[in-house]
């Protein structure tokens, strides 16, 4: 097995899963869950989450061809849903909103926040485009990245403060955009 680690492919599916993920700015959903629920199992999260993006990496694209899709396809919608959440970063809008958790530990911080259908499609989009090799690095980095911020939400928020992370929101919000303008173009073209 020939491996294709290549340092620009791994800082940009990094960048890439850290916007989509954007648990920076869901630490206010995560301080909230804390509130109702007492404590969140950090590395359960984390690792459950990384099981679900590896997982989805390697059985989704058979997953879509069970069903006749193929991956350009898939990364066209997956830049409308980039897209989409982009527009709710940047704008402060929400167009989806999920229900409620009643408990903070596989559900709903493993998924759907950080392991959720953008994430799962990102990562279909990005195997279109990258080395499977450096997509799992960057799926290692970003779960890494997820469970100090899960262990110190209190402290990032207090830190950073509600501006701070508005700021942070927003800039990850236009680079989204310029990713979903990206994967439509290079993708678009393989479907004609």
């Amino acid at each position: 097995m020939d491996l294709h680690f290549n340092l620009r492919e791994i800082v940009t599916a990094s960048m890439v899963l850290f916007a989509v993920i954007d648990i920076v700015g869901s630490i206010p959903i995560i301080i909230n869950l804390r509130n109702k629920v007492g404590h969140i199992e950090s590395g359960k999260a984390s690792v459950v989450s990384a099981f679900i993006m590896v997982a989805f990496l390697f059985v989704g694209e058979e997953i879509l061809k069970l069903i006749g899709i193929d991956v350009n396809s898939f990364a066209v919608a997956g830049a409308f849903i980039i897209f989409f959440l982009a527009i709710e970063m940047v704008l402060g809008v929400t167009l989806y909103k999920d229900d409620e958790a009643e408990t903070a530990s596989i559900v709903p911080i493993a998924f759907p926040l950080i392991a959720g259908a953008g994430t799962v499609t990102t990562l279909l989009s990005l195997r279109a485009e990258y080395y499977v090799e450096n997509i799992i690095v960057a799926i290692v980095i970003n779960v890494i990245f997820v469970y100090f911020v899960l262990k110190s939400s209190s402290k990032i928020e207090r830190l950073l403060g509600k501006n701070g992370l508005n700021v942070i929101r927003k800039i990850f919000g236009v680079i989204l955009l310029a990713i979903a303008v990206k994967l439509f173009t290079a993708n678009i073209n393989q479907l004609f």
